[in-house]
C-alpha cells in the first residue's frame, strides 16, 4: 500500500502517516492543531512484512485501513496520542 508520512513541525518526532497523499481532512481537528504544520518526509509502499525502525508494519497499515491515518510518536514519548 503506498503510504504518505509527514513531520510535524511543532512536535519533533511526531510523524503522520496518511493512506492518501495530502489527506488532512482524514485526521481530526484537535490533534492536526496539537501538531501544527505538517512537513512532506517520505513515499513508502508498505507491506506488513516490511521492517521498520520503530514501528510495526502491520500495525501502522491496520490503522490506515480502519481511519485513513496512523501518529507515529517518538521512541520515549510513549504517552496516549490524545494527550500530546
Amino acid at each position: 500500500m503506498p503510504c504518505f508520512v509527514y513531520a510535524s513541525r511543532r512536535k519533533p518526532g511526531a510523524y503522520v502517516w496518511l493512506r492518501r497523499q495530502d489527506d488532512f481532512d482524514a485526521l481530526p481537528g484537535p490533534l492536526l492543531e496539537k501538531l501544527g504544520e505538517l512537513r512532506f518526509v517520505l513515499e513508502v509502499d508498505l507491506t506488513a512484512d516490511r521492517k521498520l525502525p520503530h514501528e510495526n508494519a502491520a500495525t501502522i497499515l491496520a490503522s490506515l485501513g480502519d481511519q485513513g491515518w496512523y501518529l507515529q510518536l517518538p521512541p520515549a514519548d510513549t504517552r496516549d496520542p490524545a494527550s500530546i
